[in-house]
């Protein structure tokens, strides 16, 4: 495949529904957009779903799929959506990075790039493996990482936009062309994750 993608949403106890329906109906959003797919013309993509929160147990919702056109990425977007919560705590995001790096590591497809994405509301709290090691390991891995900075309406994050973003950028992303964007709608979070 063209590329190994690990798309990891905040599960923790400070996303509330309204972030929780954000991040999965953004997803689905994303993986069915028209940009997405006319992107797939070059290649088929393979993409994992997880979900983070509490340490050491980032949890792997929809294992790794190939995803080569509409049929696949309408398929894989249908069971995110449909697929339930699991029960997560705090902010773990170092040992979400670990577990994360190596899915990538165990993947069935094998692909000349990988990126993981993680979404979130809050910093790193209660990691084992701090976010910024964890993050270096990655990129040792030559895995590039993104953040998304949740910040809906109502948000229960701990941080301000500003302060949530920096955090992001000294802490968790790296690797080529990484970035952080902010996030407060669908919208935008579907636009984010394939920016």
């Amino acid at each position: 495949v063209d590329l190994l993608l690990v798309l990891l949403n905040d599960g923790s106890g400070s996303i509330d529904e309204e972030e929780y329906r954000l991040q999965r109906e953004g997803t689905a959003s994303a993986i069915e957009h028209p940009q997405v797919l006319r992107s797939l013309r070059r290649g088929p993509i393979a993409v994992a779903y997880g979900e983070w929160g509490s340490p050491g147990a980032a949890q792997l919702i929809l294992p790794w799929t190939r995803i080569a056109g509409e049929e696949d990425a309408g398929a894989f977007a249908d069971r995110l959506v449909a697929a339930p919560r699991p029960p997560q705590t705090w902010n773990a995001i170092g040992d979400a990075l670990t577990s994360a790096t190596d899915w990538i590591r165990a993947a069935p497809f094998r692909a000349p790039r990988a990126t993981i994405d993680l979404a979130g509301d809050g910093p790193d709290m209660r990691s084992t493996i701090p976010a910024p090691v964890a993050r270096d390991r990655a990129l040792a891995a030559g895995i590039t990482i993104n953040a998304l900075a949740i910040q809906a309406e109502g948000s229960q994050a701990f941080m301000g936009p500003r302060n949530l973003r920096q955090h992001y950028e000294d802490n968790v992303i790296g690797g080529p062309g990484a970035f952080v964007m902010t996030a407060s709608d669908r919208v935008d979070f579907a636009h984010a994750i394939f920016n």
